[in-house]
């Protein structure tokens, strides 16, 4: 709306020589300077209440598509009082800026100078337009550039190593009675020929489960707090999941915590934390028990991302327990696998032996993707808001264009009579406005990065802003610039001369 509002002004004061005998002849028939800014302010609240039903139409025409974008159901609701004073209070804040320097500029006219046809001292005038130039296409550049990086930052978090495989890896909640048969269930899953692994566990991979701060270990530092996420898994997990194991081994059935061999598999971010060389053999306990079991690591596995995708997840350790501690249960289809052919048998499989409850699941990937909604809503209006705002900027410059080569139709048409090409006099007239384009570079490029620097310091896991963003923004805005220009610098220097001279 903003750079709307510039538009209105460059335009209202370009053309101010067309209205400059108006006001001498206003002014000398008795009319006072608060007058003509009351006339000319009304003009603009005019202007800006018409586009304010233009605008509700189009909305009413746009809005399942918004409301499709945001996944919302919004309505305009200008039965709301709330609603329809929202929409008179920004029809007015529109009118009264767009309005405020064309109004105040035109009322200063002198009317001896222009009713005698002296030509208009505007200097004043001309840099504040060029500078509202230079404003509305930073705001459109700053906006590409803002674009470009959240869309690289959401691409950067989603293609990073996770340090599991989330690929036709499944989720299916235990109800009822499934814990209690999946032995049973598990070989059946095996023996379709499509399931390459399957395991159970108390949460969902993605998330960060339950944790502790009491775990302790031989030499960890007095009064050390260290936040573990604690992850009851049953055998043949590590191998579901795709988690990587870098030391030891994986749990087998001696391992569960209810035989007499008590183990546990640790990240390396925790295996780090308990000091220098290998944690393998190493016991953790937790402090808060009077008489504490010792776990043995057996293993240690890659850091994963889980939880706060953008940042460092906390240390994870991992136990073996029965199936029957499990509620969440992954299995593996193969690759090149249908999935819809998968899923059926395994579907036949689950209510056979748990008839009473539906076959609920979930694909990984989904739940991964689901972490971006918010992110990725951001990219998109972004994109949309960006792409508005460039368009409303280059109607102000087509409109200054159109009216500069209107002005200047003389001119070129003496330039042409005495030789001038084509494409020496649209140069000519594009180069002003180009230069514009360029100051607002300049003036971008520091605004913007500092924006998207600070927006960025809030993810832990983020991209460096690469210099390249900067020149592919500058050049998009001068080649829009360029063809949104040319056109009429064009069609002036293709003009015939004769028709701009025949009145000298």
């Amino acid at each position: 709306m903003f750079i709307a509002c510039i538009n209105f002004m460059n335009l209202a004061t370009a053309r101010s020589e067309k209205r400059a005998r108006e006001v001498g002849v206003r002014k000398v028939l008795g009319a006072e300077k608060k007058n003509l800014i009351a006339q000319f302010i009304g003009e603009a609240l005019f202007m800006a209440a018409f586009s304010a039903l233009i605008a509700v139409m189009m909305m009413l025409m746009v809005l399942p598509a918004f409301n499709t974008l945001v996944q919302k159901t919004l309505s305009i609701g200008l039965g709301k009082p709330m609603h329809l004073a929202a929409l008179l209070l920004i029809m007015l804040i529109c009118g009264l800026i767009a309005g405020s320097y064309p109004s105040l500029y035109l009322s200063s006219f002198n009317p001896v100078t222009v009713l005698k046809g002296a030509k208009l001292k505007t200097g004043g005038a001309s840099f504040i337009r060029k500078s509202l130039v230079v404003l509305q296409f930073s705001i459109s550049i700053i906006l590409i550039i803002s674009t470009i990086i959240v869309f690289q930052q959401i691409q950067h978090v989603k293609n990073r190593d996770l340090g599991f495989n989330k690929n036709n890896l499944i989720e299916a909640d235990m109800q009822g009675d499934v814990s209690k048969y999946y032995a049973a269930v598990k070989q059946d899953l095996l023996g379709t020929g499509i399931i390459e692994n399957v395991a159970m566990a108390d949460h969902t991979i993605l998330y960060g489960g339950n944790n502790t701060g009491s775990l302790t270990w031989e030499g960890k530092a007095p009064g050390m707090q260290i936040l573990v996420s604690g992850r009851n898994v049953t055998t043949e997990f590590i191998p579901t999941t795709g988690l990587k194991i870098s030391e030891g081994r994986d749990f087998t059935g001696t391992d569960s915590i209810t035989s007499k061999s008590m183990n546990v598999i640790i990240t390396q971010s925790l295996e780090k934390l308990m000091g220098k060389g290998s944690a393998i053999g190493k016991q953790i306990w937790n402090s808060g028990d009077k008489n504490p079991d010792k776990l043995t690591v057996v293993g240690v596995v890659h850091n994963y991302v889980y939880g706060n995708i953008y940042g460092q997840p906390d240390p994870v350790a991992f136990t073996c327990v029965s199936p029957e501690r499990g509620n969440k249960l992954y299995f593996k289809i193969k690759p090149n696998t249908k999935i819809e052919q998968a899923l059926a048998k395994v579907e036949t499989i689950i209510k056979k032996n748990n008839p009473a409850f539906p076959f609920e699941y979930k694909f990984v990937d989904d739940q991964f993707n689901q972490m971006f909604l918010s992110e990725q809503l951001v990219s998109k209006l972004s994109r949309i808001f960006a792409a508005l705002a460039i368009f409303i900027s280059c109607l102000g410059l087509f409109g200054l264009a159109a009216y500069t080569a209107e002005r200047r139709k003389k001119e070129i048409g003496i330039r042409k009579v005495l030789g001038a090409s084509v494409s020496g006099i649209t140069t000519l007239l594009s180069k002003d406005f180009l230069q514009l384009v360029a100051i607002s570079c300049l003036v971008a490029f520091p605004v913007a990065w500092w924006a998207m620097d600070n927006w960025l310091q809030s993810y832990q896991y983020r991209i460096a802003i690469s210099w390249w963003i900067f020149v592919s923004a500058g050049v998009a805005a001068i080649l829009i610039a360029v063809f949104t220009i040319s056109f009429q610098a064009v069609k002036a220097a293709l003009a015939n001369p004769v028709k701009s001279l025949r009145s000298e």
